[in-house]
């Protein structure tokens, strides 16, 4: 089902008007000898979507643009400037977050060399949140640790693991076995929902598609909700069912993937969708773009991307446009309102 047109009881994960604001001036005695103002990155503003259950939304866009902060302020690790996460109908923004909701949704990271532990064994790093949540409590020591390693040994193999790695230190294992380690330990409350920052930009493409695959069977089986963060557009066709293009800290086009991939409609989708190679060499006509991204600590005035838009006219450049239905696509671009594209 579209998370666009998902009804509200369909929705699982639903962002609203989500925005976070980092401050990265100098010091204070710097600002004053050199007389300098403070400075702030809108690094997300104004992020809106919703995620049906069961379904993948895919955020994707250049480096810098603010998909890893999305996907830390669903899951709590930033508080919000403003805005507010809704999760299966409950605002968790701040002190709305509690336990039992921290365990209905887990995060999966980029780096499997960075987000495990050296030091500890696999077993420990999986058995982690099941400590920490209570798993098995009220049994004996020796009762409590066989349970927590059969779960473990449950888990390690529903990755395509052995239950023997469990005795083993991320040391011993490729970058593929890792992340299968981190997908594992995601798993470990038995989640509904999961955020998955460039979960396999750190690997290999044939240990990519391992991974991938191993991601998606899992959502078949236990009817998991993603939200995946990729630069990867290959990845995200293979993935998602729901795609949003982010911009310079905001969505500038979300739509189910079969409408991305095959009729863009924002002018930053195409020159997305231009950057992959045309191997089939169909001769399709490409949109001419030119430009770097725009400093985000001075971003331009109207729509972030008119500098680099061969559309953009006065309005782009003073009015900053908003995310408005166009057809089965919601999309911020003026010329797609006014049909100059």
């Amino acid at each position: 089902m579209s998370a666009v047109v998902a009804t509200k009881t369909a929705r699982l994960v639903e962002a609203e008007g989500l925005a976070k604001t980092f401050d990265v001036s100098a010091p204070w005695l710097n600002r004053v000898v050199e007389r300098k103002p403070r400075q702030f990155v809108h690094a997300v503003d104004d992020v809106a979507f919703a995620i049906a259950r069961g379904t993948t939304l895919a955020l994707v866009g250049e480096s810098g643009c603010g998909k890893s902060t999305v996907a830390r302020l669903l899951v709590g690790l930033y508080p919000p400037t403003r805005g507010r996460v809704v999760f299966d109908g409950v605002d968790i923004t701040g002190p709305g977050r509690t336990n039992t909701v921290r365990r209905r949704m887990q995060m999966i990271f980029q780096d499997p060399y960075a987000s495990l532990n050296p030091r500890w064994k696999v077993q420990d790093i999986v058995a982690e949140p099941l400590r920490e949540h209570g798993f098995a409590e009220g049994r004996s020591g020796a009762a409590n640790d066989r349970r927590l390693a059969d779960r473990v040994a449950e888990l390690l193999s529903s990755v395509g693991l052995a239950a023997a790695d469990a005795e083993k230190f991320p040391h011993q294992f490729s970058g593929g076995q890792r992340q299968r380690i981190s997908i594992a330990r995601a798993l470990a409350t038995e989640p509904e929902f999961l955020v998955c920052d460039e979960p396999t930009s750190a690997l290999d493409v044939s240990v990519q598609a391992q991974v991938l695959n191993i991601m998606k069977d899992l959502q078949t089986r236990q009817g998991l909700t993603y939200l995946f963060i990729s630069h990867n557009l290959a990845v995200v066709r293979h993935v998602s069912d729901q795609v949003g293009v982010m911009y310079l800290g905001r969505i500038v086009e979300i739509a189910a993937k079969a409408h991305l991939f095959t009729t863009p409609r924002h002018p930053y989708t195409r020159m997305l969708l231009d950057a992959i190679p045309d191997i089939h060499m169909s001769g399709r006509a490409r949109t001419p773009v030119q430009g770097e991204v725009p400093n985000p600590l001075h971003p331009p005035a109207g729509c972030a991307f008119n500098p680099r838009c061969p559309f953009a006219n006065e309005r782009c450049r003073v009015e900053r446009p908003a995310l408005l239905p166009a057809g089965a696509v919601r999309v911020a671009c003026h010329a797609v309102e006014e049909g100059r594209i």
